[in-house]
């Protein structure tokens, strides 16, 4: 039986589409419920799944592209970028993004974010990231990450 994918999951294909990438979301399988299964089911490391989140830095809303085994060192990214970072509230990353936290795709907001992303993720061959809604994903790469976003590659340890 063929399921519709929610309509921001489909905004976020026809973005990634526009910019070049094939634009294919799948689900994951339902027992998949946090990204340890996510990563098992759909066979690759958990490292490799891109995690989407907004941060503010000062007052202005940014977005890091994260590895999930990567946690984000806000006080050492923030000097990087020569500022103050904290994480978003979820209110704010909904208005910023259109899409729940935890589901969060690196395309598809209502607006583009200034995007960075994670080095560490540039250590796999393959990455999967959300599709924008709740156990939606789709395949791609780093350099593809990088292209699609017009994200910087930043250490964010």
């Amino acid at each position: 039986m063929r399921r519709s994918l929610p309509p921001i999951t489909c905004r976020v294909s026809d973005t990634l589409i526009a910019r070049g990438h094939h634009g294919l979301i799948v689900t994951v399988p339902e027992s998949a419920a946090g990204p340890t299964e996510t990563a098992h089911a759909m066979e690759v490391e958990p490292g490799a799944l891109v995690q989407a989140q907004v941060f503010l830095l000062g007052d202005e809303p940014i977005l890091l592209l994260v590895s999930a085994a990567h946690p984000v060192d806000t006080a050492r990214t923030g000097a990087r970028l020569d500022g103050v970072l904290v994480p978003a509230p979820p209110h704010l990353t909904v208005k910023y993004t259109g899409q729940l936290p935890g589901s969060i795709a690196p395309v598809g907001h209502p607006a583009n974010l200034p995007t960075w992303v994670d080095s560490t993720l540039s250590r796999f061959g393959g990455l999967l990231a959300a599709g924008g809604s709740p156990g939606t994903v789709f395949r791609t790469s780093y350099a593809e990450l990088l292209r699609i976003t017009a994200g910087l590659s930043i250490d964010v340890d």
